[in-house]
């Protein structure tokens, strides 16, 4: 029914990179030296990771589940 084989999981890998690489380059426009104290510069570029890895990890579930959703849905007409 559902499916979990190597294919869909080489699928989920890449729409979860894609997602990461968008929300990387996403995060670029914003300025948040300026929020920050000066001389941080590591902190911050771990911060900009820490959310590229949350706001990525979450899209890219939200588009699989919606695949798969899709594909369940499909399946019951």
């Amino acid at each position: 029914m559902f499916p979990y084989d190597g294919a869909f999981a080489l699928v989920s890998i890449v729409v979860h990179l894609v997602c990461f690489a968008v929300t990387w380059w996403a995060l670029q426009c914003l300025k948040l030296d300026a929020w920050f104290k000066s001389g941080k510069s590591t902190q911050i570029r771990v911060l900009f990771v820490l959310l590229t890895i949350c706001i990525g990890a979450g899209v890219a579930s939200f588009l699989m589940d919606y695949y798969l959703w899709s594909s369940v849905f499909s399946e019951g007409f």
